[in-house]
């Protein structure tokens, strides 16, 4: 995901991706490219930093039964951003029962994430939400409808 446009091009570099996808980790330095006008980092950059992973660990977590969209997002700035950021995600086994047990009664479920992005002492630069669309895929029907036929 490194060499992924979005992420190489402004300064995004993912950390650690666990192998069952529970986890990731992502971090932005300041550089030239994503400052805004006053310096410090640029708010399309930080929310684009955490744009992509709660969809995408979803989707792995549950499976091809399910159908996984973004459905919305929104970014709080809190702090300004100078140095470099991080951000951090958990996908948590009761979570992803609750999306389960969820779309089995519901049909489809909206679900929102939060994810703050810290500075390298802690502090909070910004609060993003993300909501997330989940549905259980609707079995493929392989009967084929019979025909009537006439006997003439």
């Amino acid at each position: 995901m490194n060499v992924w446009p979005p992420f190489l091009f402004s300064g995004v570099r993912v950390e650690h991706i666990s192998a069952d996808w529970r986890q990731v980790r992502v971090r932005m330095r300041l550089h030239w490219f994503n400052r805004n006008y006053v310096g410090t980092h640029f708010g399309g950059s930080l929310f684009s930093m955490t744009d992509p992973f709660w969809m995408i660990m979803v989707l792995r977590a549950l499976g091809e039964d399910y159908i996984v969209w973004d459905k919305a997002g929104e970014i709080s700035f809190v702090s300004p951003g100078r140095g470099t950021v991080r951000a951090e995600f958990d996908l948590s086994d009761a979570v992803l029962a609750e999306l389960r047990q969820r779309a089995e009664d519901e049909r489809s479920v909206l679900h929102w994430f939060e994810t703050d992005v810290r500075s390298a002492s802690g502090e909070l630069i910004a609060k993003v939400r993300k909501q997330i669309y989940v549905r259980r895929k609707r079995p493929v029907n392989s009967e084929v409808p019979a025909t009537e036929s006439t006997a003439s």
